[in-house]
């Protein structure tokens, strides 16, 4: 497997917590590649533990949000990891700065087979949590790993929905489509010419005045000392522009209704993409699946606001469930 070198200096966006210990990990997933992640495990607690992998957002790196969440929940008393999808921050697979609904849903299971054989998890009680675009990876992982025994899905995207129908569905059209296709089947020809992938671009800057308000909350987050992270896309240059073609053809939760494990989905009352979290809600279906709505919270609030973020719920959650 392809080897990967790792920054072993604390390089997050959030404070290091004394409660946990931290290390850097890697596992690969079915693909060959190589994925990084940082483990956390509490202090206070031996023996076998219930674990946690946390991912996203979309286009996120674990020194973000995803592993703001695997250290909280490390000191709530899980195992958890955070980890880099396939082709991004410090994980394998090149090119770099693909995003494949396919492959990062099994970088999900992944991360499963990893925690599955470690020697201080129990295998029987392991969960995950996906963040934003990741919220949708997670429900659509858990479609397909019976090992997944509860899903959190925070502030989640249907990323497949957004790119084939543009937000709030308003570019859903045959020829809205058409048009996104050809533009990005050009780009492959003169990625192809010219031997590199051009890169669609992070969160806007300079920030426009008459930028929507989720923009402005994303520029906050990825373009301020508050979430900027050298290594993140969203910070940065973004994704390829081809990126999204495989989105465009390959629907996630085409069988989430058959989850039976333990969903919670939660998302902001504010939130521009509460609709998402609302249809794949409305998709699942038995008495163990949940919808929270967090009161004047917006889509980036359940980033990193820790006293937004119901890790109280999250905690209680993955303690029923992993029991």
């Amino acid at each position: 497997m392809e080897k990967l070198s790792l920054t072993q200096e604390w390089d997050k966006v959030f404070p290091k917590n004394d409660k946990v210990d931290h290390k850097k990990v890697t596992f690969h997933n079915r693909y060959g590649i190589t994925l990084a992640a940082d483990m956390f495990t509490p202090k206070s607690v031996v023996g076998k533990l219930p674990a946690i992998a946390v991912s996203g957002p979309f286009g996120a790196v674990k020194e973000q949000s995803s592993g703001l969440y695997a250290q909280k929940m490390a000191e709530l008393g899980f195992l958890t990891i955070a980890f880099d999808p396939s082709y991004t921050g410090e994980s394998g697979g090149t090119p770099r700065y693909v995003a494949s609904p396919d492959i990062n849903t099994e970088d999900f299971c992944a991360a499963v087979d990893f925690l599955s054989v470690q020697e201080n998890v129990d295998p029987e009680h392991i969960a995950i949590i996906g963040i934003c675009g990741w919220g949708g990876m997670a429900i659509n992982a858990a479609a397909i790993d019976t090992r997944i025994k509860a899903t959190a899905a925070m502030t989640m995207y249907d990323m497949t929905r957004v790119n084939a129908n543009g937000y709030f569905d308003s570019e859903d059209s045959e020829q809205a489509r058409f048009e996104k296709k050809k533009a990005m089947n050009a780009q492959r020809t003169e990625d192809y010419r010219s031997g590199t992938y051009a890169l669609a671009g992070g969160v806007v800057d300079p920030l426009p005045e008459d930028a929507p308000q989720f923009v402005k909350d994303y520029y906050a987050y990825y373009k301020t000392p508050r979430g900027y992270h050298p290594r993140s896309l969203n910070s940065n240059g973004g994704w390829n522009v081809t990126s999204s073609l495989s989105f465009l053809n390959m629907p996630i939760l085409q069988y989430s209704s058959e989850i039976r494990s333990a969903v919670l989905l939660v998302h902001g009352e504010k939130a521009h993409s509460r609709y998402f979290s609302e249809t794949a809600y409305s998709k699942l279906t038995g008495d163990n699946k949940e919808l929270l709505i967090i009161p004047g919270a917006n889509h980036t609030d359940l980033y990193d606001q820790i006293d937004i973020i119901p890790f109280g719920k999250l905690k209680a959650f993955f303690e029923e469930y992993l029991k």
